[in-house]
């Protein structure tokens, strides 16, 4: 095998510079060809190093997501950690709340191998620490670590674990109780998400009458914040094939749900974390700055606090409400990734999950369709009318993202003539990009990815049409930039 190339005394900020396999808003991510073996083994000791500084520890859980790159990933992450006197449990290919909820059970650390939602040229690593996932003060102590030479020994991934991903749909079961959707009938969109075995059984074991849909052996980039225009069609077909009352889906690894009503159309996340949070009586909130205004206009809660994008940012606006008193503490995404705070009124054995999940707003929605007899879509129709809609633009370098944004921040009229926007400014936030607030309500948020090599876009207006028109007027403009 082959010696880790790490020179004692470095740090694993050189490494990163070598490698540009970065940390974004979710964990590392970079090119699958710059993950090498010793860039992954380097962060891993990083991890390591910096999480023994609080925690006592002998092993260590892995998983992956189902990118063709994952395995040989997670063997480096393993013998790294061999190499470093801990024990791996290998969880196999599960969703990456699954793996957090098993660390978290047992208190030790977790590695997940997962891209997420990027493509598969791409990969990246999460970490979490027996108490939930690493900070960003986490990131800056693994960046200044120094690195030491490691040679690698001849070592295999273990044998798989299964508790992870049972006992992950059991929370589920025991939340909802058996049987609870008998009657319900649910398409999963499968694609290649790491969840859509877990989806399959939990929603069969709780009764729901299943068809499973597009499962794919090769690695499908679905992003649940830009539904592509040919899922989009695909939800409105086999919503009037099969006659369901919802169709299912996530992203890559399992952290990000995608749902539809009955109709076919897919819910917004931001939608999907609002009615999942009054469902199971949330009284604060923290949620990013790109969420729906709806979350305020409902009244639904105590308190809503506005974050910087990323689960990091949102986890730490959490603890921040739970200092303040907050009893019921959750946040959510605008990609509808749920991060459950505290424990919850009606289940207070549910153990707290703070980081993004799928599952609990998918069990959550599928139970309110069930007891209040209404389909999804008037849940929706129920809410303040207020509608997003986002793009991004691929390929479009962070360093011309972030000096256009500059420039743009500190001249807006410079922005409203760029993107032909018609009306004054009211307002413009700068917490995470620039979020401009026309006079009458439209909303035009922009920001570079924290993953990827992307500029996304974000709308608000009253209608659903205004909304898309609004967000293709600007993407027309944006891509003048590219």
């Amino acid at each position: 095998m082959a010696v880790v190339k790490v020179a004692d005394m470095q740090v694993l900020q050189t490494v990163m510079q070598q490698s540009g396999v970065a940390f974004g808003t979710s964990g590392a991510r970079g090119l699958v060809a710059a993950m090498t073996d010793e860039v992954c083994a380097a962060y891993t000791q990083a991890f390591v190093k910096t999480v023994q500084g609080s925690f006592a520890f002998k092993q260590v859980a892995i998983a992956v997501d189902l990118r063709p790159s994952s395995p040989r990933i997670a063997e480096a992450c393993a013998k790294m950690l061999r190499q470093l006197g801990l024990d791996v449990i290998f969880c196999g290919a599960i969703p990456t709340p699954a793996l957090a909820l098993f660390a978290q059970t047992r208190s030790i650390p977790g590695i997940m191998v997962t891209g997420s939602h990027i493509p598969f040229d791409r990969n990246g690593l999460k970490f979490y620490r027996p108490d939930g996932e690493i900070t960003k003060s986490d990131e800056s102590s693994m960046l200044a670590s120094e690195l030491q030479t490691l040679y690698e020994t001849v070592t295999t991934l273990p044998e798989e674990n299964p508790q992870a991903k049972a006992e992950y749909i059991q929370r589920y079961k025991d939340l909802l109780g058996e049987q609870a959707l008998t009657g319900l009938k649910l398409a999963i969109y499968q694609h290649s998400s790491v969840a859509r075995d877990v989806l399959h059984s939990l929603l069969s074991d709780l009764g729901a009458e299943v068809v499973c849909l597009e499962r794919s052996d090769i690695f499908v980039p679905i992003d649940t914040e830009a539904v592509s225009a040919e899922d989009t069609q695909r939800g409105l077909d086999w919503a009037a094939q099969y006659q369901v009352d919802a169709i299912i889906s996530t992203d890559g690894d399992g952290d990000r749900p995608l749902i539809s009503d009955e109709q076919g159309n897919w819910l917004r996340g931001d939608i999907v974390g609002l009615l999942t949070a009054k469902a199971l009586q949330i009284t604060h909130l923290a949620v990013p700055v790109s969420c729906n205004t709806a979350i305020e206009a409902s009244g639904f809660f105590q308190k809503v606090a506005r974050t910087r994008i990323g689960s990091p940012f949102v986890i730490a606006g959490m603890q921040a409400l739970q200092k303040e008193g907050a009893a019921s503490v959750a946040g959510f995404e605008a990609n509808g990734g749920f991060l459950l705070g505290s424990h919850i009124p009606q289940a207070p054995s549910l153990q707290p999950l703070p980081t993004r999940d799928a599952v609990l707003p998918v069990v959550t929605l599928l139970a309110q369709v069930k007891a209040q007899g209404k389909p999804l879509s008037q849940l929706v129709a129920a809410l303040p009318q207020r509608f997003t809609a986002s793009d991004r633009l691929q390929d479009f370098p962070t360093e011309k993202s972030k000096a256009l944004l500059s420039n743009w921040t500190e001249q807006p009229a410079d922005m409203l003539q760029s993107l032909q926007l018609a009306e004054p400014l009211s307002h413009i936030d700068s917490t995470d990009g620039l979020r401009a607030t026309l006079q009458s309500g439209s909303v035009v948020h922009l920001r570079p990815s924290g993953n990827a090599p992307e500029f996304r876009c974000y709308v608000e207006e009253t209608s659903q049409l205004a909304a898309q028109s609004l967000l293709a007027n600007v993407m027309a403009q944006l891509k003048q930039f590219a």
